[in-house]
């Protein structure tokens, strides 16, 4: 089943989190586009999807970024310094941004399934 996500807040869970995460779901193209360009920070994430790569430039703050597969599973985890560019990642369906450290804080590894409640 192929699911259709919209711009719009979401609460993100996984097994270890203390409790739900705020995200704001970037659907669209040009939601994707801007992402979080422009921004000091975010409280909680923002997810793009559909998405496996992203770029810092012009970002304002170092980013974390969970690369998620299509069953929502952490992929890969990486911290992004502003001015970068990463490479696409194969099997990555969906991309998770987050303030650098923010992922550690809250306990998200590579292997754990995370879920988006819309």
């Amino acid at each position: 089943m192929v699911r259709r996500w919209h711009n719009a807040p979401a609460l993100l869970r996984f097994p270890d989190a203390v409790s739900p995460i705020p995200v704001e779901i970037a659907a669209t193209y040009a939601r994707r586009r801007r992402g979080l360009l422009g921004r000091d920070g975010i409280e909680g994430a923002m997810l793009l999807t559909p998405c496996n790569s992203v770029h810092t430039f012009r970002m304002r703050f170092p980013v974390d970024v969970a690369y998620l597969d299509r069953e929502l599973r952490v992929a890969a985890l990486h911290t992004v310094p502003p001015g970068r560019l990463t490479r696409p990642r194969l099997r990555a369906r969906h991309v998770l941004e987050s303030e650098a450290g923010a992922m550690t804080e809250w306990g998200l590894r590579v292997g754990v399934r995370v879920s988006i409640e819309q």
